[in-house]
């Protein structure tokens, strides 16, 4: 506990006021000591031995934006990029890279104990949650807002899709920052978290309209980060045979929480008013941020290893000593970065065929999630006689049906059958993760048709159109977790651009279609408004079975997609 302590920003804060004599790690405790640190350069001749970031990727599958810009440095002649950070030493000659002391380096994520990987893996799924609760949990309040800055209900609704496309940009900024070797993963989530936090008020306090669309877009730009690059942060701790189950867990928490939303900012907004949604999300991601602020230790390894050079260097005044990851940074140029991070992502997203379809798919799946946070008050209060709190309580068929359902069987199918296809070498077909999202292809229209037409009749129980929810959430978990899984492995080294794409356009849809939503369904009616997002769904039930059978040959045909095992 006191190493995963003295690894957070608390411990990290402490550190520094002190002069670096609390919280020591063992090479400032013995000052000998960090000569097992060292290790010998090995020469590199250009274009046939992996630099250390494709080796990094190699090892863990990870291929983050800094390390697609570390690639594309070779083009031109080696520079010196402020990128490096602190580390000065590349006009002084031949560094000395610091790396791990031993296989069984404790100070290496991948390496520690159960415990602290799953402390630190609630850590992210608890900063997740509080993240996405803030998208729905303002829906309940959207009258009241109406009300008080007399608009209509439609524009206000845009502090529902101004918040969900702050959290669809953000990534692009802030996951290349999170991958620098001098700044790393946690002093993102938790610096950006502390502004998320209190611009909370500016939300509660705001004196117009547009001053609050303003902080509900920044609020959720500043609070995209763990959700962009949450499921690294697992990936940076868990072995490959555990780290798509952990992953899915944490896509659990992603959904539950906007499943929850709409349930406890539905009874605060009845009682206290639209401002209490907000006061709820300013209490949970508070106490988030307490947690991450005292228990939450950098789990980035180039970061890692970047500090422990630092502290070398600082140790023995050498500016030569310098880990792998800063010596390569040190050789990008930044506009490599922002190629990777800002152009990359649009490039592969609309002309790669295989991906644009994939993400079109996922956007489209989660445009109706978010219509239906419009849908559910008009057949659950208007035609049933719900009040808004007890609405909220409908919304929990969405998550039985995904977490208590869909987890448990996808748990199953991945140890049952998806383990049998594992190669001798370890080695596993992208289109091997496909087989779940063409179940849940199937389900999709089904429960649309389901629910438009069993909710547009009083005479229906209530419980029918929230089974049929269920239904659509169990699909929707498989074919997320099937397509991210295969756009993650099926593009290796793009994986970071093709998922920011993904993110991008599942925002702009998530943002989107909630602004039509409620003259939509009012118009023609729950039932064919549902008949006709069913069909849109329809159109794509062929799809991820034409992946699964065609999908190796496409890929072949890819520039940007992987083609060896």
């Amino acid at each position: 506990m006191r190493d995963t302590i003295r690894d957070s920003a608390f411990g990290k804060l402490v550190r520094f006021l002190s002069g670096y004599k609390l919280f020591l790690y063992p090479e400032e405790d013995y000052l000998s000591g960090w000569q097992i640190y060292l290790q010998l350069p090995e020469p590199r001749e250009e274009g046939t031995q992996a630099t250390s970031s494709e080796q990094l990727c190699e090892q863990y599958g990870l291929w983050t934006v800094m390390s697609q810009a570390t690639h594309r440095k070779r083009e031109r002649p080696p520079l010196r990029s402020v990128l490096a950070g602190p580390w000065r030493g590349i006009e002084e000659g031949s560094p000395v890279v610091v790396g791990w002391g031993a296989l069984d380096d404790s100070e290496n994520p991948q390496n520690w104990s159960v415990k602290k990987k799953s402390l630190v893996t609630l850590l992210i799924c608890l900063l997740t949650f509080s993240i996405y609760i803030g998208s729905a949990i303002y829906t309940p309040g959207i009258p009241g807002v109406a009300a008080q800055f007399g608009v209509s209900r439609e524009a206000a609704v845009l502090g529902l899709s101004l918040f969900v496309l702050g959290y669809g940009l953000g990534p692009m900024i802030w996951a290349p920052i999170s991958e620098l070797p001098a700044v790393g993963r946690s002093p993102v989530y938790v610096g950006t978290l502390v502004v998320f936090v209190f611009f909370q008020f500016a939300v509660i306090y705001a004196r117009n309209f547009g001053m609050l669309l303003a902080f509900r877009f920044l609020t959720g730009f500043l609070g995209s980060p763990v959700l962009a690059t949450g499921g690294a942060s697992i990936g940076d701790m868990w072995d490959r045979r555990v780290r798509d189950y952990m992953i899915a867990i944490w896509a659990s928490f992603a959904i539950a929480a906007p499943v929850l939303g709409p349930l406890v900012g539905g009874f605060a907004a009845s009682a206290k008013g639209w401002t209490w949604t907000i006061w709820e999300l300013l209490w949970v991601s508070g106490f988030a941020l307490v947690l991450a602020f005292f228990f939450l230790p950098e789990t980035f390894a180039p970061n890692i290893l970047s500090r422990r050079a630092r502290r070398i260097r600082r140790i023995s005044s050498d500016q030569r000593y310098a880990s792998d990851a800063e010596i390569e940074v040190a050789h990008v140029a930044p506009r490599d970065v922002l190629f990777e991070a800002l152009i990359r992502p649009f490039v592969l997203c609309f002309l790669e065929p295989i991906v644009f379809l994939m993400n079109l798919y996922i956007a489209l799946i989660y445009g109706i999630l978010y219509i239906w946070f419009e849908a559910f008050p008009i057949v659950f209060e208007e035609k049933h006689g719900f009040n808004p709190g007890e609405t909220g309580l409908a919304f929990l068929g969405i998550m039985v049906g995904a977490v208590f359902i869909a987890l448990p069987v996808y748990f199953y199918w991945k140890w049952r059958w998806q383990s049998r296809r594992i190669g001798p070498n370890g080695y596993l077909s992208p289109e091997e993760h496909l087989p779940p999202a063409c179940l849940g292809a199937v389900c999709l229209p089904i429960s649309l048709f389901w629910f438009g037409w069993t909710g547009n009749f009083t005479s229906i129980h209530w419980m029918v159109p929230i089974i049929a929810s269920m239904l659509f959430s169990f699909g929707g978990y498989l074919i997320f977790n099937g397509i991210f899984c295969y756009e993650a492995q099926a593009y290796p080294r793009y994986a970071a651009s093709v998922l920011a794409g993904n993110d991008f356009l599942r925002s702009s849809f998530g943002g989107g279609f909630p602004l039509f939503a409620t003259q939509m369904f009012h118009n023609l009616g729950v039932g064919w408004a549902c008949t006709l997002l069913g069909c849109l769904t329809v159109v794509f039930i062929p799809y991820p079975f034409l992946l699964y059978v065609f999908g190796e040959r496409i890929r072949m045909r890819s520039k940007y997609a992987q083609h060896g095992k």
